[in-house]
This record gives structure tokens, C-alpha cells and sequence, in this order.
């Protein structure tokens, strides 16, 4: 029984601490969004270039 008793006040202070949590609006999720989109094309074409440069070296090496 203090099982149960101790997972229901586990989730009603998980609730109560989501109710005083602040959400980000439409703007800053679309902004951030964007953001991370960005960084990820340009970290993949970051990578792509140096997988390209090194596989170059491997293959005049061997």
C-alpha cells in the first residue's frame, strides 16, 4: 500500500510542477525551429566535406 500511496503523490507533484511551468509560444517554437534546421544542414555539409577530404587521403595513402 505505500507503494501505491507514494506513486500517487509522485504524479500529483509531477502535475503540480507542470501547471507552474511556462510554455514557449507559436513564435519562439517556429524561431527555434528554424534555428536547429539551419545548424543541421550546415553541420551535414561540415561533415560531408570533411568525410570527403579524409576518404581522399585514406585512398592516396593505400
Amino acid at each position: 500500500m505505500n507503494l501505491i500511496k507514494t506513486a500517487i503523490q509522485f504524479f500529483k507533484d509531477a502535475y503540480y510542477e507542470l501547471t507552474k511551468a511556462t510554455w514557449l509560444g507559436k513564435k519562439e517554437v517556429v524561431g527555434t525551429t528554424i534555428v536547429v534546421v539551419v545548424f543541421v544542414i550546415i553541420m551535414s555539409i561540415f561533415v560531408s566535406i570533411v568525410d570527403m577530404f579524409l576518404g581522399t587521403i585514406v585512398g592516396v595513402i593505400l
